[in-house]
């Protein structure tokens, strides 16, 4: 009994904050479950490139071992690593990984890899390029970020649009071909689509192959501008479609959904102008489930920006993970999943409180 009222006293404030301050409560237990979230993660990452064959440093051995073949001398003293003709020695490896700290178990590196990041605010560096990871990944940032807000804009505007207009149509031909055209979009595999996006510019030449000019923006900016949309056309286009679909047919199916409803039934009765009942109210109405999905698109934009940046040779941050995948740089690795990461989760943290903001029936923490 004493330990149920000292736990009751002890939790008092936090229960008498929660019914002050509901949705501030909610925000900061969502920011405490996204340093979990986030911690299991890294840890995992650290787990999984430890059980991935090979490590940083055999690519770096190798790299010294093409570039001494390549200037026609040997990179490293002959030794025993390999079989038959050896380049490096045991010891070498071995000295090699006791100073990138890859001789430690998968635990001790991550601890130490947070202590830096929390402490010191050090990303550490590449260890394959050898620059800062913090200047790698800002340098490639702004390009993803500015992609996917574009696609995310393009999709939301015509989504709500289009799915609005045909909620009006339903059962008619044109209703029935543009669903069925949604749904092949939404099915029509990703990567197909950019291959087949780039196939058509190198065959017709009316776009460039790739998806970034070729000088930077300080050189010229206008001409820069005009050259980063014709670029940037076609990526953004498969971006869109692959999006589109699945968009539009939900907000179709849940304009549908409150156009059934008794209260619009209500409101036709009193003589609203239809306009009035679709924007005013059964519009209104559709926004909860797209902001609730929206983090989720987010995502999906993200994710599949890994692919499209590959293909078309776009200069963002997916394809600066790809590469630092193939070369097992771990500092690199997991900042690129940690940052995606908490990009994805501060997004759904905001798509709650957006929810609260436009529908007024939602209040967390109260009863």
């Amino acid at each position: 009994m004493k330990l149920n009222n000292l736990a009751d006293y002890i939790l008092r404030p936090f229960s008498l904050f929660r019914r002050k301050l509901p949705l501030v409560s909610y925000i900061i237990g969502r920011l405490v479950t996204m340093g979990v979230i986030l911690f299991a993660l890294g840890l995992a990452v650290f787990g999984l490139m430890e059980l991935a064959p090979g490590d940083i440093v055999d690519q770096l051995m190798i790299q010294q071992l093409f570039a001494g073949d390549a200037s026609g001398g040997s990179a490293a003293p002959r030794g025993s690593f390999g079989e038959g003709d050896d380049f490096f020695s045991s010891g070498q490896l071995a000295a090699q990984r006791a100073e990138l700290g890859l001789d430690r178990p998968f635990y001790i590196q991550y601890f130490r890899w947070l202590e830096r990041v929390l402490v010191r605010h050090d990303l550490g560096i590449s260890l394959i390029s050898r620059a800062p990871v913090s200047f790698l990944i800002s340098s490639r940032l702004f390009n993803s970020v500015l992609l996917n807000l574009i696609s995310l804009a393009l999709i939301t505007f015509f989504s709500f649009l289009l799915g609005v207009y045909f909620s009006g149509k339903a059962g008619t031909v044109t209703d029935i071909a543009v669903t069925f055209f949604a749904l092949v979009l939404h099915a029509f595999p990703g990567i197909l689509m950019l291959i087949l996006l780039q196939l058509f510019a190198s065959v017709t030449g009316l776009f460039p192959v790739t998806a970034y000019p070729d000088f930077p923006f300080s050189e010229a900016p206008v001409r820069f501008t005009f050259s980063y949309m014709h670029h940037i056309f076609l990526p953004l286009l498969a971006s869109f479609l692959g999006g589109i679909g699945g968009t539009m047919r939900m907000i179709r199916a849940t304009m549908l959904d409150q156009l059934g409803q008794p209260y619009i039934t209500s409101l036709r009765a009193r003589g609203i102008p239809e306009w009035r009942v679709y924007f005013n109210h059964a519009f209104r109405n559709t926004l909860n489930p797209y902001i609730t999905g929206s983090a989720n698109l987010l995502a999906s934009l993200f994710s599949g920006s890994l692919i499209l940046e590959i293909i078309f040779a776009y200069p963002g941050i997916g394809r600066l993970m790809y590469e630092a995948v193939i070369q097992e740089d771990v500092n690199l690795v997991l900042t690129n999943i940690m940052f995606i990461s908490f990009l994805v989760l501060v997004g759904m943290v905001l798509a709650d409180i957006l929810l609260a903001l436009v529908d007024p029936r939602i209040r967390y923490g109260r009863e």
